[in-house]
């Protein structure tokens, strides 16, 4: 939006129909994807002035308040630098969750919905019994929350070495009405945990270091770097959950991690080296390698 554009005490008040071109408008111009750019302008605007998706179908040439105006605006101005809409607005749809994005964990995407659906899968035979969970790098505790929200006799442990995190994770956790069968604690990976679980998961940071500096803006600048960098080889968080793993799993549990589209053989010699055989490897709705499940070895 141009000055010309901005809301201006005095000026014939902005439809919501016209806001929305206008905001669309800019993201493109900034270098964002032109649907993207009329999506994220939708759920700006949604966000900015209390609308539903109806209430713009049905009014589109209603106005705007000059309060909405403004807010819509500098939403608008933030994901032209390329911020995240789900940062602007402080929440992601994830699974069938509305979760809180706190600025000091990894922004959930749908990828890691491919882990959830693995192993809602891997455990489907089990779903009444009274599972225990174990969400190794919790960071928003997005993956414990959709599996608690679908396994309702389960119990879940988070675990995170940012303080930031486990405080994410216990937001969203009470959000989703969940905090009754859940903890979120400060650790790294499974060290100093003595139990054993039916069901462990992690999305763990898989970046190479030297890559990172490549990613979009949206993941390089609003991302953490810890939830990113996996190391030289970015294999450095698999080494460490592997070593931990066959301690913490029951006899019959398994182990699901994201993995990025091209580890599934360097993620599973990892796993085999440490005594944990793969038994599925899970494609993402782009066709792309992003789950490895294994068990441990007979």
């Amino acid at each position: 939006m141009t000055d010309a554009q901005s809301p201006r005490a005095g000026a014939c008040p902005q439809t919501r129909g016209e806001a929305l071109a206008r905001g669309a408008h800019l993201l493109t111009a900034s270098g964002v994807d032109a649907e993207e750019a009329a999506q994220d302008a939708r759920a700006l605007l949604f966000a900015a002035a209390g609308l539903t998706r109806a209430d713009l179908v049905l009014a589109p040439d209603a106005p705007l308040s000059a309060d909405a105006a403004r807010r819509f605006e500098a939403f608008a101005r933030r994901r032209a630098a390329r911020e995240p809409v789900s940062r602007i607005i402080g929440t992601r749809g994830f699974w069938t969750l509305d979760l809180l994005v706190a600025p000091d964990v990894l922004d959930p995407r749908a990828d890691t919905e491919t882990l959830v659906a693995a192993a809602l899968d891997l455990v489907s035979a089990r779903r009444g019994e009274a599972l225990s969970i174990l969400d190794l790098g919790s960071g928003s505790g997005a993956i414990l929350c959709a599996l608690l929200a679908e396994l309702p006799r389960a119990q879940g442990v988070a675990v995170d070495i940012s303080l930031a995190a486990c405080a994410a994770t216990k937001a969203n956790l009470a959000r989703c009405g969940l905090s009754a069968r859940a903890v979120a604690l400060r650790g790294r990976w499974g060290e100093a945990l003595n139990a054993r679980f039916d069901l462990i998961l992690s999305n763990p940071p898989y970046i190479r270091s030297g890559e990172i500096d490549g990613l979009a803006p949206e993941v390089r600048a609003f991302d953490p770097r810890l939830a990113l960098d996996g190391g030289a080889d970015g294999l450095d968080c698999y080494r460490d959950i592997a070593r931990a793993a066959p301690g913490l799993l029951k006899r019959d549990g398994v182990l699901a991690l994201e993995i990025g589209y091209d580890q599934a053989a360097q993620v599973g010699a990892v796993l085999r080296a440490k005594g944990l055989e793969p038994i599925e490897l899970r494609r993402d709705c782009g066709g792309r390698d992003r789950v490895l499940a294994a068990r441990r070895q007979a």
